[in-house]
Formats: C-alpha cells, structure tokens, sequence
C-alpha cells in the first residue's frame, strides 16, 4: 500500500531547515547559505522511503516579523504547517546550549527567542510536532537529554530525534518516522521528480544563492533575483535573463565588484549549476537594478507564493 502527504519543517531561521531538506530529498532542491532567511518561499522536496512519498514543506524561518516581507514570510511558514500531515520543528541545539551555559551570543539569544515562538505557535495551535535536535555533533549526550527533556515538557512534541543535517547523522530515522505518518494513497509526484519548484524560480534562487555565498557580510536582506526570460534554443541550450536588484545605489557596487568581477563570478557559478541541474547548456544573463522598493512589490510575492497583505 502506497502512501503520500505533506510533511512541513519549521524553525527559526538558521536552524537548518534547507540542509535538512535536502539530505531527506536526496537532492538540492532549496538554497543554504550561512545568512539567516535565505527562504523565502515554501520549496517543496519530494522525498522517498519504501512506499511512502513524503513532500516537504521547507519553510521560511519562523521570527518576530517587522516589516511587510518579514509577515508575508512568517504567515507562509504557518500556513505550511498547518495543512500539513506531519510537523517537525528543527531547533539549533547549538543555540540552545550556548544559553544554558551563559555563553550566547546576540545571535543564539534570537534564536532562543524564535524556538520560544515556534512553541506558543504550536501550543495555540493544538498540533503536535516532531522535535528534530540539529547539530548535534560534538554535543555530550547528558547535555542532549537535559536539553530534550526541557523542551519535552512544553507539551507541544509527540517525539524526539537528534540528528546533523549536515552530516546526515539520524536523518533516516527521521525520514522512516515520516514515511509512517504519512496517510495511505496514490503518489503525488512521479518517482524521479524531486521538487515542485517551477524551473524559473529555482534559476533565480540558484543565482540568490550565489550573490549571498559572494557578498553576505556586504549586503544584508537587500537583494533579490528575478528570472525575467527564460527560452529553450534550437540547439537545445537554454537562454536565461535575470535581473538582480538590490535597494540602494551604494549597493551595486557591491554586487558590481571591481571590473565587474563580483557580478562575473556570481553567474558563473550560477550558470555551471543550472547547467547540471538542467543537464544541457545555459547561457545566463545578469543585469543588476537598484530599486529600493522592491520588498513592496505586488508581483513579487505572487511570483513566490507569498501572501502580499499579509
């Protein structure tokens, strides 16, 4: 008997939830960089284990939101979860560990802040989840029980693994748990797709990717990709425009680099990824627009599933 459903992963942001994503899916179907909040939209992965088809529902991090994007952002995160058939909520443990021993940082105290969101979120929800423990490498286990144990006792998770997305360590465990939650049906997917993401929009997260991996300490959450063509050739290459904005003028520079070297090194490795990723060649174009008012575009949140008046 086959079976098939939706399985959202939420936490906040940095916790690793697109690593996760794609060591269950087997494939890279959402970006990862080091800079928090680099999903933006829900990524779906399809993933498989025995019988069962599990898509996966890679959220956008769950944190207090300020401006337009930030709510358009969090309310997609929710709404992930609740349509879904099974819940994991990935905590950093990291983060975690390094409050309790009076060692945090400004970033693990947010991320404390945001796991203690996720669990008002669920409690207010009445859904139970799955509680994923990240990066647990290096970790003694006491200190992992203690830590479990704590977050047990909120009452909102109906079980508990420790894994290492990066590493791959308790993952197949997870996946398998997954796989039994999952209600009994027809597949949703054809056997070899792995994400439901248009091509379009995974050519410009591909290329965002690539302008963080370059310029993250440069340019924070100002920037943004736009695949504005995409046509197949006669001899059988693929042509690709992208506009890549960003909010200032003093940031095109950045993206620009000396010479245009910056610019240059963020489509070829954009373009050597698309090329394996579409098995054939691309022919990538980049132009880079300041627009300040991007983030309160209409169109852009269409375009990636977000919720404009959120």
């Amino acid at each position: 008997m086959t079976r098939a459903g939706f399985a959202a992963i939420i936490g906040a942001p940095n916790a690793g939830k697109s690593t996760l994503t794609n060591r269950l899916v087997g494939a890279k179907v959402s970006i990862v960089t080091r800079k928090v909040q680099t999903t933006r939209f829900p990524v779906r992965g399809v993933a498989l284990s025995g019988e069962s088809q599990i898509v996966l529902v890679d959220t956008p991090g769950i944190f207090t939101p300020r401006r337009r994007l930030d709510r358009a952002m969090v309310r997609s995160a929710w709404g992930g979860a609740e349509e879904a058939d099974a819940v994991v909520h990935l905590v950093d443990v990291q983060a975690e560990l390094a409050l309790d021993a009076g060692e945090a940082r400004g970033a693990d105290r947010k991320a404390h802040e945001d796991v203690e969101t996720i669990i008002e979120g669920l409690r207010a929800s009445g859904r139970k989840a799955i509680l994923a423990l990240n990066k647990i490498d290096g970790v003694k286990r006491e200190r992992l029980l203690a830590l479990s144990a704590r977050l047990f006792e909120t009452g909102v998770y109906s079980e508990v693994f420790m894994i290492s997305a990066a590493d791959g360590s308790g993952v197949d465990d997870l996946l398998g748990r997954l796989a039994e939650l999952m209600p009994e049906g027809p597949w949703l997917y054809p056997a070899e797709q792995t994400a439901d993401l248009p091509v379009r929009l995974l050519a410009a997260e591909i290329t965002r990717e690539k302008v963080y991996l370059r310029v993250h300490e440069e340019l924070p959450y100002a920037a943004a990709v736009e695949t504005t063509a995409f046509s197949e050739r006669k001899d059988g290459s693929v042509r690709i425009e992208q506009t890549l904005y960003v909010e200032r003028e003093s940031q095109r520079p950045i993206v620009l680099g000396k010479n245009g070297q910056t610019l240059k090194w963020i489509g070829q490795k954009s373009r050597e990824e698309l090329t394996e990723l579409l098995d054939r060649p691309v022919h990538l174009f980049l132009t880079v627009k300041v627009d300040e008012r991007w983030a309160d575009r209409r169109e852009f949140y269409g375009d990636v599933g977000l919720d404009f008046e959120a």
